[in-house]
């Protein structure tokens, strides 16, 4: 080993570059989080060969001071922070002060800048820290071109061009997004791609993700103590392959953190299919001090003081906008009160109540796991008898039988086929096709109805209100013994009352070995070791209820999935109404337990083009 040195100040700006400035899109983030900081109500994005050859930025923004232009490339030096204070407040977007000096230690940078009330501007050459007046009308203009040009091995990393330029449009959408008050336009090549005026931001989340991503998606708007989070989240038909559509920003900061990510999916469990992802624009607000943007060089992972609070304030928000069917919303977007007339059948089959699962949940003793699922049994079987008598659909239906029973309009929905009165969302059933779809007319036109789907939403949402409350409660003739690591026994300690709230009874049984003397009765048959290790690592980093509601609610949806109605059963007028109307007053009833549609719409215009009427 050599001597301890003091290393360069260019080979240390170089190591920082290594860190801070991955690509150009890296370049292109600091530089414009910069302008957003200087105030910026306008911000000008030129690039070139994908920013690897040239980027250049101008703002409006309040412009650098002649003698401060050398010091604005000097390592950790900026006009952002002054104090521990101001660090544990942060509320701009950059606040290092390692930005320039790390890009201009490899690209070829320069600066033009004038301040408010300057009588010009100034120019500084990154190379040479050489000052020379310039001509500005305002603000500052950054360039940085060839970049990596003095180290080519680095270079070598690069994509092609077409990889580079997306990378710094992502940026660049990120940035655009967080602040729709400031003006962007970005040119490539000499070709303008985007051109943002000012303006609210829905315009500006319309105008980067699209006008049928804003027509499939819900607005988000919430608010609680000093936490706020509004924006968009899209439909679960609206989902994606990958997650390239996914925005989440923390007081106006683009971020990855598994927290968020975490409460988001919680949110679409049940309505997404699993290989599908949501697409989103999310804005949560927190008061600076309740989250420390301190934690990566590169600003994009956060720490919330208040983890589990924030992550519960994310989720129920979103749950309560997702858990609004489209099948019960009217043209003012609220809920439909289904119709008594038609839905006469379906309270004459409710006067019967469930039975209530919970009323034996202090029962001590054993009990197995049959007797313990024959409670999701009942109450399932109290939820269909309304609809269907499984007897008779048991054996299929002889012509004989379909003569005997036509499925013809009657009552409203005669009238209203015949042009009079009003009809509730998802209209009245016309006819049953092949023994798996409901055809149905609303004012819009044709509804199309998976009635398989439709019914085992129905059944699992009725299952878990049931379910609902303290759960009964498994006795474990012999306790599971295992061992657990140090973080999991301080969880396990820490967490108790939570726990035990769950149906958990756990206790310390050594050092490092935890004793489960009873589990939620609906899980009773679950790999108890396994399961506990899982719950344990959720409580370390997520509030505390995810592992044992995904179990439960994995056995509820196949018990509802066995007990819906299914394909070849024929359904008279009345029972398909009679579904119809429950679907408008089920939440999530746009789609089945594995996240498929359970309808959809054909307007009278999608059907007169496909038959060409009126061309």
């Amino acid at each position: 080993m050599s001597r301890i040195h003091r290393l360069p100040d260019l080979l240390v700006n170089q190591i920082a570059a290594g860190e801070v400035v991955e690509r150009p899109a890296s370049v292109l983030k600091e530089v414009l989080e910069n302008a957003v900081d200087a105030g910026a109500r306008a911000i000008e994005i030129q690039l070139e060969q994908g920013g690897v050859r040239r980027i250049r930025v101008a703002d409006d923004g309040c412009g650098i001071e002649r003698d401060e232009l050398a010091l604005a490339l000097e390592r950790h030096a900026t006009s952002k922070i002054a104090s521990l204070d101001d660090l544990e407040r942060v509320g701009t977007m950059g606040f290092r002060g390692e930005a320039l000096a790390a890009i201009a230690a490899v690209a070829r940078t320069t600066i033009t800048s004038r301040a408010e009330g300057a009588s010009h501007a100034w120019r500084i050459d990154a190379s040479d820290r050489s000052l020379s007046p310039a001509a500005l009308n305002h603000g500052t203009v950054v360039e940085v071109a060839d970049l990596y040009f003095n180290t080519p091995a680095r270079r070598k990393f690069l994509k092609t061009e077409a990889t580079e330029y997306a990378h710094c449009d992502d940026m660049f959408r990120r940035v655009a997004l967080a602040r729709p008050d400031i003006g962007l336009q970005l040119a490539h090549n000499g070709r303008v791609i985007h051109r943002l005026p000012p303006g609210p931001a829905a315009a500006r989340v319309a105008a980067l993700m699209g006008d049928d991503f804003v027509q499939q998606a819900r607005e988000v708007q919430a608010a609680g103590g000093a936490l706020r989070v509004g924006g968009f989240v899209s439909l679960p038909a609206y989902s994606r392959a990958s997650r390239d559509a996914q925005y989440f920003f923390v007081n106006g900061r683009f971020v990855r953190d598994k927290l968020l990510t975490h409460a988001v999916r919680e949110a679409y469990a049940d309505i997404l299919h699993g290989s599908r992802h949501p697409a989103y624009a999310l804005f949560l607000e927190i008061d600076p001090a309740g989250v420390d943007v301190n934690v990566h060089p590169a600003k994009i992972e956060v720490r919330f003081r208040e983890a589990r609070a924030v992550h519960q304030f994310v989720y129920h928000a979103l749950k309560r906008v997702l858990a609004e069917s489209g099948a019960g919303r009217g043209e003012a977007g609220a809920p439909q009160a289904a119709d008594s007339s038609l839905a006469a059948h379906w309270a004459a089959g409710a006067a019967t109540s469930p039975p209530n699962p919970t009323a034996s949940g202090a029962q001590s003793g054993l009990r197995s796991w049959p007797q313990a699922a024959q409670q999701g049994r009942l109450a399932m079987e109290a939820a269909s008898r309304s609809y269907f008598d499984f007897a008779a659909s048991a054996r299929p239906p002889t012509a004989d039988q379909d003569a005997q029973t036509p499925a013809t309009p009657s009552g409203p929905a005669a009238t209203f086929a015949a042009g009079g009165g009003s009809a509730p969302p998802l209209g009245f059933a016309l006819a049953q096709l092949h023994g798996v779809y409901i055809l149905a007319q609303n004012a819009n036109g044709l509804v199309l109805v998976d009635m398989h789907a439709a019914h085992e939403r129905i059944l699992y949402e009725k299952l878990k209100t049931v379910l609902d409350g303290r759960p009964s409660i498994q006795r474990l003739l012999i306790p599971a013994v295992f061992s657990v690591s140090a973080k999991d026994m301080a969880a396990a300690e820490e967490c108790a009352d939570v726990l035990e709230g769950m149906g958990f009874d756990v206790s310390a049984a050594g050092p490092q070995e935890l004793a489960v003397r009873s589990v939620p009765a609906l899980l009773a048959n679950a790999p108890v070791a396994e399961l506990m290790r899982q719950l344990l690592q959720e409580l370390r980093d997520f509030p505390a209820t995810e592992v044992v509601t995904a179990r439960r609610n994995e056995l509820l949806a196949t018990m509802a999935c066995h007990g819906a109605v299914r394909a070849n059963r024929q359904l008279t007028i009345p029972e398909m109404n009679a579904l119809l109307r429950d679907m408008e007053a089920t939440e999530r009833a746009d789609q089945c337990n594995h996240g498929r549609p359970t309808w959809t719409q054909f307007s009278m215009a999608e059907l007169d083009r496909l038959f060409m009427r009126g061309q």
